[in-house]
């Protein structure tokens, strides 16, 4: 059992139990400690899924660093893809690409690969080792460099010093 994934599992839980429950009520923090505790126990006593995660204060500073990033990253997508659904005129050209990643994490492929599809107009296909296939609504660069510089690095220097 590691304790870490547990350590990490339960934290993950209460903050799922903070955000739908809204309250700081002593008697609710007690009831979602313990939920917490329980469920990443009887869930993730086995699994290595934040085994690569670091857990220094500069890794939750940038933890807390990518969620910014990420969001500000999705309201400008969504801006973006508002604007071409309601201008028809606008011109799309989709396609896709093909982006590398220094990333050796599982973990933070995955999450990288959740990032780029989670922002309108990219989806993530398929990841193979280092090497992800985008479709792209709007392909700026079909240089592999190009597209990966748009779609990939503004993500990953962040996860790099969180899971490397």
């Amino acid at each position: 059992m590691k304790i870490k994934n547990l350590i990490v599992s339960s934290l993950v839980i209460m903050t799922g139990w903070l955000l739908l429950t809204w309250t700081f009520e002593l008697y609710s923090l007690l009831i979602g400690a313990g939920l917490s505790i329980l469920l990443a126990f009887l869930f993730c006593g086995k699994c290595d899924l934040f085994s690569e995660m670091k857990l220094t204060p500069k890794a939750i500073i940038y933890t807390v660093l990518y969620l910014i990033i990420f969001l500000v990253e999705l309201i400008k997508a969504n801006i973006d893809v508002t604007r071409r659904v309601l201008s028809p005129s606008m011109p799309i050209n989709p396609g896709i690409v093909k982006v590398e990643t220094h990333l050796k994490s599982k973990m933070a492929r995955l999450i990288l690969a959740n990032s780029i599809t989670l922002t309108p107009g990219t989806f993530t296909i398929e990841i193979n080792e280092e090497t992800l296939y985008v479709h792209w609504i709007d392909v700026k660069h079909a240089e592999e460099a190009k597209a990966t510089e748009d779609l990939v690095r503004k993500f990953e220097k962040i996860l790099e010093v969180i899971y490397e």
